[in-house]
């Protein structure tokens, strides 16, 4: 099931708007701290946004290019503002369409599944893009990023391969013979200290997005990624 973030402040449309794509069947969600944009969007991880140009504080454009930092997700704008530069500051943000208000939601609604049709269905030129998510982190193998809260870092492939290891067996001791063998399929000549070069690196990495100590060295064992970050958040 495909789910929706809708960014709008005029909370009446954000509910129509809400009803209407739960009546086609897809999961939608409605922000309602226009400062926490960002949050919301990486906690759910949504197929696709339908975001308005008017907002508190920051505008549509402005949450448009944070968006693009961690996603390709299709981004709809709705708008009252119908002029042609509205529409262009739209598309140069990182936007894929543009509906003026006010609209048909029968419109609203063919856009939404154009867009999904094009990104994930048949007309979608390669596979969804695989990402691994812990508590709001979310890593892309294939991009060799991880990110949180619109932050991002570059990984290396070792480094790729060593947090999606410790991402999906967060909270649970992973040992060193586990990491070795993942990392370097068994390589005999590889020594414990190449391991520990690269947990250091994940550590400053994970220190470059504001999450400090998450990564415990249990001794003897081995280690253990704590998320405890979207507690403290």
């Amino acid at each position: 099931m495909f789910s929706i973030l809708i960014v709008e402040d005029d909370l009446k449309l954000a509910q129509l708007l809400q009803s209407y794509m739960e009546k086609y069947g897809y999961l939608a969600e409605a922000v309602q701290e226009f400062d926490r944009v960002m949050e919301v969007f990486q906690g759910i991880r949504p197929d696709l946004v339908l975001l308005d140009v008017n907002l508190p504080r920051y505008d549509g454009y402005y949450w448009c290019r944070q968006i693009r930092t961690v996603s390709t997700c299709p981004i709809l704008f709705i708008s009252a503002r119908d002029g042609k530069m509205e529409q262009v500051m739209a598309l140069e943000n990182g936007a894929d369409d543009y509906i003026a208000k006010p609209f048909d939601y029968e419109v609203v609604m063919a856009k939404i599944k154009s867009q999904l049709r094009r990104a994930y269905g048949s007309y979608a030129l390669g596979k969804r893009e695989r990402t691994v998510e812990c508590a709001g982190l979310v890593l892309y193998p294939e991009r060799l990023e991880l990110t949180l809260s619109g932050k991002s870092v570059d990984l290396s492939h070792k480094e790729s391969l060593l947090m999606e290891t410790l991402m999906e067996s967060s909270s649970k001791v992973v040992s060193r013979d586990w990491l070795l063998d993942k990392l370097w399929d068994g390589q005999q000549l590889v020594d414990d200290n190449t391991l520990n070069v690269n947990i250091t690196r994940i550590r400053k990495k994970l220190a470059e997005l504001g999450i400090e100590e998450a990564l415990e060295t249990v001794r003897g064992a081995g280690y253990k990624l704590r998320p405890f970050w979207r507690e403290e958040s």
